[in-house]
């Protein structure tokens, strides 16, 4: 699977929950797929004029308004299904945290600390809006088929927040100790 064919996936699979413009396919995949997803409006405008040119797509509005939202034809929730049967193109992690720990001698603890901080105080964050996004499922009676799936990749996101939070409170007390030891010798 092709990164663009891993977007049309996302696009596909944010119009298939329902009709959307380009900018609201953008907010849904930044608030609810966010935890681990990411598309660009860079990435989204060009998938939507490829689906609606291959005619996966189509527009709510007859007369093809720009602002008009689009909707999957039956011809695109099939192409769909198939996008989301073919294996995950597996991804090589991006973190600029590890990255800066990993040559953590050369910035000193005391901003390795900082670093960790900021991860710790992030993944709390995160579980602050996985708790409203999932509050706003649970009240949003248009997504009762779907919500039981999305409540698999919240659990996935709270999860993952809770790691993050639990690895900072080890590398936090662990940068202490390298800080003790550095300024003993």
């Amino acid at each position: 699977m092709t990164s663009s064919d891993q977007t049309h996936t996302a696009v596909l699979g944010a119009l298939s929950i329902a009709p959307m413009t380009g900018y609201a396919v953008r907010e849904q995949i930044r608030d609810t797929l966010g935890a681990f997803w990411s598309e660009s409006f860079g990435q989204i405008y060009p998938a939507l004029a490829d689906l609606e040119r291959e005619g996966l797509i189509a527009r709510l509005d007859a007369q093809g308004a720009r602002s008009a939202p689009f909707a999957p034809t039956p011809a695109g929730l099939a192409h769909l299904r198939e996008l989301l049967a073919e294996p995950p193109k597996p991804s090589r992690p991006r973190n600029g945290t590890l990255l800066r720990l990993f040559f953590g001698r050369q910035l000193g603890a005391d901003a390795c600390r900082a670093l960790v901080e900021q991860t710790r105080v992030q993944a709390e964050a995160q579980l602050e809006s996985l708790r409203v996004a999932r509050a706003e499922l649970a009240a949003d009676a248009d997504l009762h088929d779907d919500a039981r799936y999305i409540e698999l990749t919240i659990a996935a996101g709270e999860h993952s927040a809770h790691a993050a939070i639990a690895w900072a409170e080890e590398a936090l007390a662990t940068l202490i100790e390298i800080a003790e030891s550095e300024s003993a010798s």
